[in-house]
């Protein structure tokens, strides 16, 4: 039973982010309404409404096929421009902003119960016309399943106006590096209040035995909670290897425990391993951190030229860079203050390496970016941190920032700007 839940579970998180998913429960739904309708029509409850409210029944058959027939026509139009739109909406953020963004983009629900509404109203359109007889009587026409499909057309035409103002909103940076940063925002707390009061005692793993995968993909997450009550119930301890958000190759070892395990075992641990082809910020904060670099250093290139996105973007890495300063590098899943499994994560030191070098490279040339970068090292240096060495790792990272653009910058009041930055942030001067 629990391998069941477990791979109901797994198939449920993999699907739930495609563009398909809830388009597709709608459609079903709508489908399955069309058979309920005709099942009350067949009890007369078309019949009934004639006799008692006639101005909500159409009771003419030829009426009924012309009516459905313009929905239909007009609610496949919608729900292709519809579409069109969303391709455009992802064609133009890869194209000036960061190909990472897409799998966010695409797994918006708002855009995916919309396209759900236009199938659910169009199949239920289409099942309601094969029911109509143009010959019969007026109590033989399903004039209430009819009004109900108007009633449809009308709520999609309004679903199509919020379709076009949501789109037009998400298509700005500003919303996108917006929701990819509340996303991290999010994931980040949840880390950070799990942290809280936990010891990181944990013995030398250099000598346990590992496992491999037999799969490959990114490692999104793994079940938390079997994992812990396996190490209670084998009475063992477990490390897990690769980073969130890694790619991980097939053979490459996932964890290591302190016991030797059988191969049912093992089977079953790995089975709670979640491995994915897309990558989502809601998984893996990490991805937030890349998505707006990414998005930084486009902004920087000679075909897009907008330091003002730049600029933005900055702002919102300066504030997940004060979440991620709060977090150990270290994780651990414990219980009764005893720690069961050791998680590895990107350390402080690596991931501001990362961030940096793309901004260094390519942003040491406008001046107005550095001293943005400058702003943002002097903020993260008066902030609280969960270990000291995270100041150490910001000198670092802002005196190798300083140090490119005194490179590459000749003119003396942008110097003289560098310098400025450079004493405010207490590093030392550069040589001329």
């Amino acid at each position: 039973m629990k391998f069941s839940y477990s791979s109901i579970f797994t198939f449920y998180r993999n699907i739930k982010s495609k563009i398909v998913f809830y388009p597709t429960l709608f459609a079903l739904s709508g489908l399955l309404f069309a058979f309920v309708m005709m099942y009350l029509e067949n009890r007369g409850i078309s019949r009934y409404l004639v006799d008692n409210v006639p101005v909500l029944v159409v009771n003419n058959g030829d009426t009924a096929l012309t009516i459905l027939s313009a929905c239909i026509t007009g609610l496949i139009s919608m729900m292709v421009f519809s579409f069109s739109m969303v391709m455009l909406l992802l064609n133009q953020a890869s194209t000036n902003y960061s190909p990472r963004l897409l799998p966010g983009l695409i797994s918006d629900r708002n855009h995916q119960f919309i396209l759900g509404i236009y199938l659910a109203s169009i199949l239920y359109c289409v099942f309601i016309l094969f029911s109509i007889q143009p010959t019969g009587d007026k109590y033989q026409v399903p004039g209430f399943s009819v009004l109900l499909g108007i009633l449809f057309t009308v709520a999609c035409i309004y679903a199509f106006i919020y379709f076009i103002h949501n789109i037009s909103q998400n298509i700005q940076i500003t919303y996108i590096l917006d929701k990819t940063f509340l996303s991290a925002k999010e994931t980040l707390e949840k880390l950070l209040k799990h942290e809280n009061d936990l010891s990181t005692d944990f013995p030398d793993t250099d000598n346990w035995k590992e496992y491999h995968t037999e799969k490959s993909g990114y490692f999104q997450d793994f079940s938390t909670q079997y994992l812990l009550d396996f190490c209670k119930e084998k009475e063992v301890k477990l490390e897990i290897l690769p980073v969130k958000g890694i790619f991980v190759l097939q053979g490459i070892p996932v964890f290591r425990c302190s016991k030797e395990l059988s191969e049912e075992e093992v089977q079953n641990v790995l089975e709670r391993f979640h491995f994915s082809r897309a990558e989502l910020v809601s998984e893996n904060y990490i991805l937030a951190f890349k998505q707006i670099t990414e998005v930084i250093v486009k902004a920087m290139s000679p075909g897009i030229n907008d330091p003002g996105t730049a600029l933005n973007a900055i702002d919102y890495l300066t504030e997940l860079l004060q979440l991620r300063m709060l977090k150990a590098d270290e994780t651990f899943i414990s219980d009764d203050n005893e720690n069961y499994v050791k998680v590895r994560s990107v350390n402080f030191d690596e991931l501001l390496y990362n961030v940096m070098a793309a901004i260094r490279t390519y942003c040491k040339q406008d001046i107005i970016v550095v001293q943005k970068v400058g702003t943002m090292f002097y903020y993260l240096q008066t902030q609280k941190v969960q270990n000291d060495k995270y100041y150490k790792t910001l000198s670092r990272e802002a005196e190798r920032m300083l140090e490119d653009a005194g490179n590459v910058l000749d003119n003396h009041a942008d110097l003289a700007v560098l310098s400025h930055i450079s004493h405010k942030l207490q590093l030392p001067q550069r040589k001329e």
